[in-house]
Order: structure tokens, then sequence, then C-alpha cells
């Protein structure tokens, strides 16, 4: 067999069967816990997240990173989850929807009754930290930007917006 018949061979392996090939990720620090993990190649953080470290709190509903609810911060920033391979993290902190359970950006979600089914906010609150971070006073402007990337299904902008408008007034 030669080496293209190979690769090939080998390709047709792993879409019959998955790759089966693990990689360790032995920096990764998530809501401040330090871990050492040896993963599947090709597992998105977001499945490691819920299915290796039972962290259920980040959402996936489309898996391709259009909607927002698998929203983490990774170095403070907001990045989808769903479409980031855990293997690219090494050294990274993760904060999630676990890590900022006493934010006062969810006593602001509760009070204005901005969560609705409460599907997609998990991945509303941790992109508002990410914006109040930055800017802890943002205008309605500023906010509907950088909510923009957060898909709300039961359309609960008006009150995702107002909590994030008062959401130190409290």
């Amino acid at each position: 067999m030669d080496a293209a018949s190979a690769t090939t061979e080998l390709a047709l392996i792993r879409c019959t069967y998955g790759d089966t090939r693990t990689r360790s990720v032995p920096d990764l620090k998530i809501n401040g816990q330090s871990y050492d993990l040896d993963v599947p190649v090709g597992h998105s953080l977001a499945q490691v997240l819920r299915e290796e470290l039972g962290l259920t709190g980040t959402k996936v509903a489309c898996g391709e990173g259009h909607c927002g609810a698998c929203t983490v911060l990774v170095g403070g920033l907001p990045m989808l989850s769903c479409i980031t391979l855990v293997h690219t993290l090494d050294g990274a902190e993760v904060t999630t929807i676990e890590g900022l359970r006493d934010h006062p950006l969810v006593d602001a979600f509760l009070r204005t009754d901005a969560v609705q089914c409460g599907f997609c906010t998990p991945g509303q609150i941790v992109s508002a930290s990410a914006l109040v971070a930055a800017n802890p006073s943002p205008s309605r402007e500023e906010i509907r930007h950088a909510m923009s990337g957060n898909l709300c299904r039961c359309g609960t902008y008006p009150k995702i917006e107002e909590a994030i408008a008062t959401w130190n007034e409290h």
C-alpha cells in the first residue's frame, strides 16, 4: 500500500469509527481550578466542560458558533466554546457561568426578568460580564453591540439590555 492509499484508508477509518487518539492539555485553569486533562483529539471546550468536568451550565444550542449560548471567558474575553478546540487552550484561564455564580449580573438578570426559558442566559451573562469588566457603565448602543453575538429565541432583548444597563445599581 502506498502512502496516499494509507492516508486515505486512515481518514476513512477515522470518519467511520472516530479518532480515538487523545492528547494532553496539562495546564488549563477553569474557574480558578487547575486541570491536567487527557482528552480525545478534536474535542471542543464545550464537550470537555460538559462531558468530562460536569460543568453543564455552559449550553450548546447550535454547535456551530452562531448563537452564543456556549460563551465562556478565555483570558477575560468571550469565546464560543462549541467551536474552540480544547487543545488550543493549554495555559489558558477559562471562566464559565459557574465561575460567575456570585457576579452582580446574575441578580440583575433575575431582577429584570431577563431569563425567560433560561437556555441562553448563561451565555448572555458571560458575555455581559466581559462587557462590564471593560466598561462598567456601557451605553445602550454599546450593550446592543457587545451582545449582538448572543441570540435569545424568546426575544427577551429589552430585558437583557435593562439588566446590563442597571447591573451595578442595586
